[in-house]
């Protein structure tokens, strides 16, 4: 008995000793099936003598997994897209500057429009050094400044703004975008705006209550605005856009300033004064394709006369 003793230590004891070095060595491959104790061959004339039972298992290997992949995971899918976002949102806002700049110089207390922008990226946390660049941009860069006019899904009209240092390669771009999603560059959608000048102010007074639109349309009169309309931003906060003429563009701020309204910014716009009703499939087709122009680098803003039903 004693001698059956020691052979099964001396077999427990190699076995394991295996084990170890086979963990070791597959430390690095991912899933791979070690049978133990089965593949190693015992002494043939030790096992028949003692009938011994041979034990038989299976180890699962697999790669380890750091402790940066499951962080990397969360930064790829969620905080990746939102830094794309925000990284589109700043270099949208670095085109408004240079073309503020081209249009009044860039000098803020001489320039209402540039001073309003400037103010709109602090807002939003948009880098000093990013915005004195953008300002110095406008009169490195060689940029120029177009208006194209096209046409959208449902017949709708838009006006594309675009400040860029290549006007061959914007246009193509351009019509690429259109041919492909239901739209063309088309002389005439033009005559479906009017040029406004617009300011947009915080939808909540001073104590956070929503201004009812009859109040705004009271402000509006003793501001000298034409008209105000209750709009939403990307963020889904509520705004007032008051529009006026475009020559009276800083009175009509400067007095909705004095009567204790908060300007987000303000600056000339298209207005739409020929507006056209849409299918539910040309309205997502026709946002689509202005989210896909709005996305290009060199494009300040799309204008629509498209109007939504309740």
């Amino acid at each position: 008995m004693a001698g059956v003793a020691t052979f099964r230590s001396v077999c427990w004891w190699n076995r394991n000793h295996l084990l170890s070095s086979l963990w070791n060595r597959c430390d690095s491959v991912a899933k791979r099936e070690v049978l133990s104790l089965a593949s190693v061959p015992l002494c043939d004339q030790a096992s028949s003598q003692y009938h011994l039972p041979v034990p038989c298992a299976k180890i699962h290997m697999s790669a380890a997994t750091h402790a940066g992949h499951n962080k990397w995971s969360k930064v790829k899918h969620i905080k990746g897209p939102k830094d794309t976002a925000k990284s589109q949102m700043f270099a949208k806002l670095s085109i408004m500057i240079r073309f503020a700049v081209k249009e009044g110089g860039p000098n803020p207390e001489f320039n209402t429009q540039l001073a309003n922008l400037i103010e709109q990226c602090r807002a939003k946390n948009m880098p000093k050094a990013s915005i004195e660049a953008a300002i110095k941009g406008a009169k490195s860069k060689a940029s120029v400044y177009s208006l194209y006019e096209a046409r959208g899904p449902g017949g709708s009209s838009l006006l594309i703004e675009v400040l860029t240092d290549n006007n061959s390669r914007t246009l193509q771009q351009l019509k690429s975008i259109l041919n492909k999603n239901g739209g063309l560059m088309s002389d005439g959608a033009r005559h479906c705006f009017e040029k406004k000048g617009v300011v947009m102010v915080n939808g909540l007074d001073k104590n956070g209550q929503d201004i009812q639109l009859e109040h705004a349309l009271e402000l509006a009169i003793a501001s000298g605005a034409e008209d105000v309309e209750r709009v939403e931003d990307e963020q889904d906060k509520v705004m007032l856009k008051f529009i006026c003429d475009l020559s009276s563009l800083r009175e009509v701020q400067e007095k909705l300033d004095a009567l204790g309204l908060l300007t987000i910014h303000s600056g000339p716009e298209f207005i739409a004064t020929t507006t056209v009703q849409l299918t539910d499939g040309d309205v997502e087709a026709a946002f689509c394709l202005i989210e896909l122009i709005d996305e290009n680098q060199d494009v300040i803003k799309v204008y629509d006369n498209i109007e939504l039903q309740n």
